[in-house]
């Protein structure tokens, strides 16, 4: 698509983007996913309905020390807004180092307080910040102090909730922007039911804004889960990467969504093949048979992706 009218362009001249949700705006929220969430995606999930985008977990520590990690870790444009940067982080002087490197290029660093994967934890970063919140404020109230810009916290709820109320309010006091939870614990697998409950009584308990996450797939079900916590937005990893324009109430990914991710690709790159052809398995996926997932899969090009979209993909 030529016509780049079509995505919504923070102005921060006009009212910014703790304005807007401070203002009452629900906010939907694409997900910062390892791997997926880059440049081209990002702009896919704006063109189709989402109000803030996230990029991957970026760690600090690396982006401070490597020009090549912040070449390939970041890339952004003038239409990539309103786009938080989500930071993988255990100490204050890392995150404000990392965070001066990106405050002109978002509207917002988040850090990671909720990833569960083995390798993160064993580190220090992700949920593991969890079992140490000293150091979540500290890094909270450091950035606040020295920089303007938005700062949030994204977490998964502790098995003792008590744990979790007195960790958001301490973050609260600490000035945190806005606090996204995911209703699971950092033990649980995705097919666990995520405990909205437990969120709506974060949103009960502090006055800054609340974001949930968890097996959010339909308008409807974010519609649901706002009523059903009075969260000021809702935030969709998977159910994104399956359908990018779910926010706008389709059902599943539209042909036209699927031809807007492939001109995004052709014009900023930033995805290697194998994320690419991911990326496309998972919005395809509602449309294709078993056999056809099967012939798919089996194409490795770039080339042979984007033909099989345009020559051989039949919507129905």
């Amino acid at each position: 698509m030529e016509d780049e009218s079509v995505v919504k362009v923070y102005d921060s001249k006009k009212q910014s983007l703790l304005d807007r949700i401070h203002n009452g705006e629900f906010m939907k929220i694409q997900a910062p996913m390892v791997r997926f969430s880059r440049l081209p995606f990002r702009l896919l999930c704006s063109r189709w309905g989402t109000d803030i985008t996230y990029t991957p977990m970026i760690m600090a520590a690396e982006f401070n020390r490597s020009e090549h990690a912040r070449d390939s870790d970041f890339t952004t444009n003038d239409l990539d807004s309103p786009m938080i940067v989500q930071f993988g982080a255990n100490d204050a002087e890392e995150l404000s180092a990392a965070t001066e490197k990106v405050i002109n290029h978002c509207q917002g660093i988040d850090i990671n307080c909720g990833c569960p994967q083995k390798w993160v934890m064993k580190e220090g970063y992700g949920a593991n910040l969890l079992l140490h919140p000293d150091r979540i404020f500290d890094m909270v109230k450091t950035v606040k102090r020295r920089m303007n810009i938005p700062v949030s916290i994204k977490i998964r709820i502790q098995p003792d909730l008590n744990n979790t109320i007195e960790l958001v309010k301490r973050a609260e006091s600490m000035g945190v922007s806005w606090i996204t939870v995911h209703g699971r614990t950092s033990s649980m697998r995705s097919s666990h039911p995520v405990d909205y409950e437990a969120i709506k009584l974060v949103k009960e308990t502090v006055s800054c804004p609340v974001f949930a996450n968890g097996d959010i797939f339909t308008l409807d079900q974010a519609n649901e889960i706002k009523e059903r916590t009075k969260v000021n937005g809702v935030m969709a990893a998977r159910g994104l990467l399956m359908n990018p324009a779910l926010f706008q109430g389709y059902k599943r990914t539209p042909e036209e969504c699927v031809l807007d991710f492939i001109d995004l690709y052709s014009k900023y790159g930033d995805l290697h093949p194998v994320i690419l052809h991911r990326h496309l398995m998972y919005m395809l996926y509602d449309y294709h048979n078993r056999n056809e997932k099967s012939e798919f899969n089996k194409i490795k090009t770039v080339t042979g992706m984007i033909d099989y979209i345009q020559d051989k993909f039949i919507f129905s």
